[in-house]
C-alpha cells in the first residue's frame, strides 16, 4: 500500500521523536541538548493546543452566556476588569433563573452522560487521576464533549469553574499526542501533566503559576519534579497564544497601588489564615457530601444536573454572586463598591457559593472547582475586611489586599498547591508585593487543612504513586537483611566477634550498630549458631547489586506495559502462595510489594500476605487480567 506524502511525513516525525524520548525516561537528566530538543519541540506543540483550546472555551463561554442569561433572564453578571465590566446590573426576569439554571443542568448531563461520561464533574481531578492510575490515557472524545458540557452549565449560571475543563481540555489532547507519538509511559504522564499545567496557565494568563500548579498539584506533600521544565516551556506558549487573541490584561486587573508596608498587619493575615483554612475544609466536606448524596440517589445520571441547577438558581435569585464563575464580584469587592453590597450578602455569598458549587459540579454537571474556591476565599477576606475596618486597628485601608490574600489562602491550602496559588493569583492581579502577608496567611491555612484535599485523586507523595513506586522500591538498606549481604566466616573463633547480629536484621540497623561501635566487621548468626560476617564493604557491594538488578529489570520493560496495583484481599485464593505459582498473564512482571509500609523485594519465592499492595508491570491489554488474578 503506497502511503501520501502527508502519512510519510507524520511517521518521520514520529519516528524521530521515539528516538528521541528512549533513555532515562523522565527520573533523570534534566539537561542536554536532546532532553530540551524533545520537550521544547513537544511543550511547543502541546501549549499551542491548550492556548488554542482555552480560546475556544472561553468563547464558548462567553456565547452560552448570552443565549441562556442575556437572552432568557435578561442578566449578565459580572465580568472581572481584564474581561469586561465589573458592574452589577438589574436582572430583568429573575423568575426565569430557576428554570435556566436546571435546563442548562439537563442539557449539560444528557451531552456528557451520552457521549463520554468521564466528562463529568471537576475535569481537573479527572486528570490528575489519569495520570496516576490509567497511564495517563483519556477517551479522545472528552475534550470537545468536556468542552461544550462545561460551557453549557457555567453558560446557563450553573456554579463552576473554567480551570478544571481547560486543564482536562488540554490535558486530553496531550494525551491524543503521546498516543500518537508512542511515547514512554514516563513522558506520557509529563506531557499530559504539562497540558494540564498550560490549560490552567492560559485561561487564567498566570503561565508561571499554571506551570507549578502542574507539578504540586498531583500530590499532597510532595512536587512532580520532572513536569516543571516542559510545563514552564508549555505553558508559556499557551499564555501566548491565548494572550495574541484574547489579550494580555490580567484577569483582575493590574494593582499597582496595593503593597504590605505594615508589619502589624500580620496578626490579621494569621486571622484570616485560620478562617481560610476552616473555610477550605468546610467547602471540601460540602463538596463530597452533595456528590455522595447525589451518586446515592436512583434516578438517571443525567437529571441529576438539571436538579442540582435548579437549586442553584434558587439560591442564585436572592444571591446573584452565587451563579456563574462570580469572578466579577471577587473584583468589585477589591474595591469601594464592596461598601455598595449588603452586608448580609457580603457575609452569606462565600458559604452559598460552596452549596451552589456542590450542587452544580457534586450532581454530576461539567465544570471546574478551583475557580468557585477563589471566589469563596476572596469572598471571606471581603467579609474580614468588612466587619473589621472601622473596629481593629492598622486594618488596610483598601479591602483588595485581604481579597487577594484571602484566593490564596482558601484554595491553595485545600488543593495544596500553594506556591502555584500564590503566583497564580499575584499574576492575575498584576502584583507582588503581597507576597509576605501571603506567605504566613497561606502557611496558617495549610496547617488548619492538614490532610484535607478538594481533589479525591491526590496521593500523600511520590512513593504511593504506581509510577514511582517501582523505582522507589529499590532493595534500600532497610529492605535487605544480613543474611543477604553477609560473606563466609574467615575465623573459626567466633568469640572474637565483638558485635553480633541475627541473620534477620534489616542491614540499615546492623551497620548502624556497627558504626556506632566503630567496629567494621560483625558476626551474623542463626538460631544462636554462626553464619557469617558481615562487613562494610560486603554490605555496599549487596547493596549495589539489587539496584543494579532492579535497573536492569525496568530498562528491559516493553514500551506498551503499564502498572497494575492492587491489594491482596484477607481470603484471596493466592494468599500465602509463592509468587513462582501464581499464573500471571504473560510478559508480567511483579516489581513492588509493600507490607505493613515496607518494601520486600520480590522474588520467586516471596509469598503473597493479606494486606500486600503488590505492583505489577504488565502489557496494556492484560491489565484487568492482571488485577484479578492478583486480588482473587
Amino acid at each position: 500500500m503506497t502511503r501520501s506524502p502527508v502519512s510519510t511525513s507524520l511517521i518521520a516525525f514520529r519516528d524521530r521523536f521515539r528516538s528521541l524520548t528512549r533513555g532515562q525516561d523522565g527520573e533523570a537528566g534534566f539537561e542536554g541538548a536532546p532532553y530540551l530538543l524533545k520537550w521544547l519541540c513537544l511543550s511547543v506543540i502541546i501549549g499551542t493546543i491548550a492556548g488554542l483550546g482555552a480560546v475556544l472555551f472561553s468563547m464558548a463561554i462567553h456565547f452560552a452566556t448570552e443565549v441562556f442569561l442575556g437572552k432568557g433572564v435578561g442578566y449578565i453578571p459580572p465580568l472581572p476588569l481584564g474581561e469586561g465590566s465589573p458592574v452589577e446590573t438589574v436582572m430583568e426576569r429573575p423568575w426565569l433563573l430557576p428554570l435556566i439554571t436546571m435546563l442548562g443542568g439537563l442539557l449539560s448531563g444528557i451531552i456528557v452522560f451520552r457521549w463520554a461520561p468521564e466528562a463529568e464533574g471537576h475535569g481537573t481531578d479527572a486528570a490528575i487521576e489519569s495520570i496516576h492510575f490509567r497511564n495517563a490515557t483519556s477517551n479522545p472524545k472528552v475534550p470537545p464533549i468536556k468542552l461544550l458540557a462545561s460551557a453549557v452549565t457555567i453558560g446557563s449560571g450553573g456554579s463552576g469553574g473554567r480551570e478544571g475543563p481547560a486543564a482536562q481540555i488540554s490535558a486530553g489532547f496531550a494525551s491524543i499526542l503521546a498516543t500518537t507519538l508512542r511515547l514512554s509511559p514516563a513522558d506520557r504522564r509529563i506531557a499530559v501533566s504539562a497540558g494540564m499545567g498550560a490549560g490552567i496557565g492560559a485561561i487564567f494568563r498566570a503561565p508561571l503559576g499554571g506551570a507549578l500548579m502542574a507539578a504540586e498539584i498531583l500530590y499532597i506533600h510532595d512536587i512532580e519534579v520532572a513536569v516543571l521544565m516542559p510545563a514552564l516551556m508549555s505553558s508559556i506558549v499557551a499564555y501566548s497564544v491565548f494572550g495574541v487573541i484574547e489579550g494580555w490584561e490580567p484577569i483582575f486587573g493590574s494593582q499597582p497601588d496595593i503593597a504590605f508596608r505594615d508589619p502589624v498587619t500580620l496578626v490579621w493575615y494569621i486571622g484570616l489564615g485560620l478562617l481560610a483554612g476552616i473555610g477550605g475544609i468546610l467547602y471540601c466536606k460540602t463538596f463530597y457530601g452533595t456528590q455522595r448524596l447525589f451518586h446515592r440517589w436512583h434516578i438517571p445520571p443525567y437529571v441529576k444536573p438539571a436538579v442540582g441547577g435548579l437549586l442553584v438558581g434558587i439560591i442564585g435569585v436572592g444571591i446573584h454572586g452565587t451563579i456563574a464563575t462570580g469572578y466579577g464580584w471577587v473584583q468589585m469587592s477589591m474595591g469601594p463598591e464592596l461598601m455598595t453590597i449588603p452586608l448580609w450578602t457580603v457575609i452569606m455569598l462565600p458559604f452559598a457559593k460552596m452549596i451552589t458549587t456542590s450542587l452544580s459540579i457534586g450532581s454530576g454537571g461539567s465544570g471546574g472547582i478551583f475557580g468557585p474556591g477563589m471566589v469563596i476565599g476572596g469572598m471571606l477576606g471581603a467579609t474580614v475586611w468588612r466587619l473589621g475596618h472601622n473596629i481593629l486597628p492598622h486594618m488596610p485601608a483598601s479591602p483588595a489586599p485581604f481579597v487577594i490574600v484571602g484566593m490564596m489562602a482558601l484554595f491553595g491550602s485545600v488543593a495544596h498547591a500553594p506556591f502555584a496559588m500564590m503566583l497564580m493569583v499575584a499574576e492575575m492581579t498584576g502584583n507582588l508585593s503581597l507576597l509576605a502577608p501571603a506567605m504566613i496567611c497561606v502557611a496558617v491555612a495549610t496547617a488548619v487543612v492538614g490532610n484535607t484535599t478538594i481533589y479525591a485523586s491526590q496521593l500523600p507523595d511520590r512513593s504511593h504513586a504506581p509510577a514511582h513506586r517501582m523505582r522507589m522500591s529499590f532493595p534500600l538498606l532497610h529492605a535487605l537483611t544480613a543474611a543477604d549481604a553477609m560473606q563466609p566466616l574467615t575465623s573459626d573463633r567466633a568469640v572474637e566477634y565483638a558485635i553480633r547480629v541475627d541473620d534477620s536484621t534489616p542491614l540499615d540497623e546492623a551497620l548502624t550498630e556497627m558504626t556506632e561501635t566503630d567496629r567494621d566487621i560483625a558476626l551474623v548468626t542463626r538460631g544462636g549458631e554462626a553464619v557469617g560476617e558481615l562487613t562494610h564493604k560486603s554490605a555496599m557491594l549487596t547493596y549495589q547489586h539489587h539496584v543494579s538488578a532492579g535497573t536492569r529489570r525496568i530498562n528491559a520493560m516493553p514500551t506498551n506495559a503499564v502498572l497494575v496495583e492492587t491489594i491482596v484481599k484477607e481470603q484471596a485464593s493466592i494468599s500465602h502462595m509463592p509468587l513462582r505459582d501464581i499464573k500471571l498473564p504473560p510478559g508480567t512482571l511483579v516489581v513492588a510489594i509493600l507490607r505493613q509500609q515496607q518494601s520486600v523485594t520480590p522474588t520467586a519465592d516471596t509469598e503473597l500476605r493479606p494486606g500486600d499492595v503488590v505492583t505489577a508491570v504488565s502489557p496494556i491489554g492484560r491489565m484487568d487480567e492482571v488485577r484479578r488474578r492478583l486480588s482473587s
